[in-house]
């Protein structure tokens, strides 16, 4: 089977975006702080091999999961978790609270806690069903692994860019994390509405359209 160069290219651009690393490094502030750069790529390096086994298993299997394992149409996860994006990007927007809660750095299970809600989530998860069902398994297992590679490296690299920016100008980490923040608003918020009208116009595609009042 010809690999589809087209479709390859757009599975890993989606889950690359989807796993931003300009994003999770402000969710991840509390780590990228008070951790050696050593540990953090440990924890890092573990929380990302757990999250590739879930994308790797939904790009094999596809909805089927949801269908017969979860009993739970995909439909409905694509409204839901949309509406779930949808409060973090209005609370990340009016500033009410953190839109996560913070990982406790002596935890014993903080790659798991890294991994979801981090890097697993209903955006990520949505993004690996469509891989394997544009590309096949083995194409798409690559486009999820090159983009989890991807963001591994580019994370830690930010943690390195961090370490050497913070101790020459606070004042501009403060501004970078600021920014960032306001970035994920405006990402998180449209990415939800997003995944909420894909999930409507599947739903209303499979009642064979729009129900008349």
């Amino acid at each position: 089977m010809e690999l589809d160069l087209e479709q390859f290219n757009k599975s890993f651009l989606l889950l690359l975006v989807l796993l931003n690393p300009f994003i999770l490094s402000v969710y991840l502030l509390d780590l990228i702080r008070g951790l050696e750069l050593k540990v953090f790529s440990g924890l890092l390096m573990r929380a990302f091999m757990i999250s590739l086994t879930v994308f790797l298993l939904f790009a094999w299997f596809g909805e089927v999961i949801f269908d017969q394992v979860l009993q739970v149409r995909f439909l409905a996860f694509l409204i839901f978790g949309g509406i779930t994006f949808l409060i973090i990007g209005i609370r990340l927007t009016l500033g009410v609270g953190a839109p996560i809660q913070s990982i406790n750095l002596h935890s014993q299970e903080v790659a798991g806690a890294i991994a979801m809600p981090f890097i697993v989530g209903p955006g990520t998860i949505s993004a690996s069903v469509l891989a394997g069902s544009r590309l096949g398994a083995g194409a798409g297992s690559a486009a999820i692994t090159l983009a989890m590679v991807t963001a591994l490296t580019s994370l830690i690299l930010l943690k390195m860019l961090y370490d050497w920016v913070q101790t020459r100008q606070e004042r501009y980490v403060r501004k970078y994390v600021e920014v960032a923040g306001r970035i994920t608003a405006l990402f998180t918020g449209s990415f939800a509405v997003d995944m909420i009208l894909k999930g409507i116009e599947r739903w209303l595609a499979l009642m064979g359209g729009p129900i008349a009042p």
